[in-house]
This record gives C-alpha cells, structure tokens and sequence, in this order.
C-alpha cells in the first residue's frame, strides 16, 4: 500500500534540491561543469611535464590576453591565485583564483582583469598586494631580500602610477647609492608608507628620529643636498 499523501504543501524547489535525471543536483552539475572548463583553460596553457603553468605557459597566456607579460594586472592575477612561485601556477592555486574571480574561459578572464584592478586598488587590499609582490619576488628558498635592479623595476611596476615623482626620485638614488645591494622586506613597506606620508618634493614632515629605515635616512639626504 503506497504511502498516504500528506496534505500539506511542500516548499517549491531551490536550484540545490532541483535534481537531474542522474539523481545529481543541478547546482552540483553547473559547479562541476564550470570547474571543468577551468581545469580546460588551465591544460590549454600547462607544462603536462609539471602539471603546471610555467613561464612559458604564462607568456602564451599574456599573448592571448592580448597583455605584455610585465603588465602588472598579470602580478595582480598571480595575487589573486595566491600563486606561491614566480612564474608558476599549480592546478589548485589556478581553479581557487578562477573559481574566486567567477571566470572559466579566456574571454572572461579578459575582462575580469579590469575588475581586479578596481579590487585591488581599494585600501583594504592595496597593502596586501604590495606586501605579495616582494614576497613574489623571493625565488630561492630562505631568500629574504630582493636585488636593487628588481626592486626598481618592481616599485615602478606596483607604485609608479600613483607616486610617480616619488617612484622616479626613489629608483634614480637606489640606483646611484652604493651602500645597499639588496632590499628586505621592512625596507620594501616603509617605501610604500614613505610614498603615502611625506611630502613631496619638499619632504618638510619627514622626520628621521621616527622609526623609518636608514636606507630612506639616506635618500632623504641625498634629495636634501640635490635640491639645496
């Protein structure tokens, strides 16, 4: 004898109860679906010897962006994926970035890197991302500082657009001073709070019995003796 119907009403079905004719959820179907098209986008640009996207792979998929391999969407890209080692993408940091960024094709991804820049421009992830690109830069294992010629090319490419005449003046010494041949971390985070604090050119509120490092001690002399 077959169950007595109940009388009362059931709830109408959301996309998690809906099921497919294989017993599957659609919502379940739809995620599986996208993260195959991730995982597709991914092998279209993968080393199948690493499985992973290597510098290579990362040339070919800046060219089919239609962006050069230095624009710094692609290291906003690499933030996004929280991407451990330069140059590379492992399968997980790809579909956890993607998955994040709600894009599973190459025309998606596109233009979700407008938006990224928008994301990452707003205060709450700035320091963050200017933090993950020295840390990006640090290639060996136990590395703690980055080469000068880097971290000109690096303060160019994350700070140039707001602080140009900061960026340009700060580059000029670094590459003249001979008394630092790398730059650590502390002294990467203080360039940032230096571009956000100080007046420029005339660096009237920078006050050197403040807790900044000696390296910027220095260029601040160097500004003051070129200008006096």
């Amino acid at each position: 004898m077959p169950p007595r119907a109940s009388k009362r009403k059931s709830a109408p079905p959301n996309s998690s109860s809906v099921t497919s004719s294989d017993g599957r959820s659609v919502s379940s179907k739809a995620k599986i679906k996208g993260l195959e098209k991730i995982d597709r986008l991914f092998n279209t640009y993968a080393n199948s010897s690493f499985g992973m996207i290597d510098p290579e792979g990362i040339e070919a998929l800046c060219s089919d962006l239609g962006v050069d391999y230095t624009d710094v969407r692609i290291l906003m890209l690499a933030w996004k994926l929280k991407a451990e080692k330069q140059g590379y993408f492992t399968q997980d940091e790809w579909q956890t970035g993607l998955k994040a960024l709600g894009v599973d094709s190459l025309s998606k991804l596109k233009k979700a890197l407008s938006d990224l820049e928008k994301e990452v421009e707003k205060p709450s992830n700035y320091e963050d991302f200017y933090t993950y690109a020295f840390r990006y830069c640090l290639t060996e294992e136990k590395q703690k500082s980055v080469d000068i010629e880097s971290i000109c090319e690096l303060l160019n490419l994350v700070l140039g657009v707001q602080f140009r005449p900061q960026i340009d003046s700060l580059i000029e010494y670094l590459k003249v001073q001979n008394d630092y041949k790398v730059i650590n971390s502390d002294q990467w985070i203080n360039f940032l709070r230096f571009c956000k604090e100080i007046s420029f050119p005339d660096l009237e509120n920078y006050d050197a019995i403040q807790a900044w490092p000696l390296i910027l001690d220095n260029y601040v002399e160097w500004m003051r003796e070129k200008h006096s």
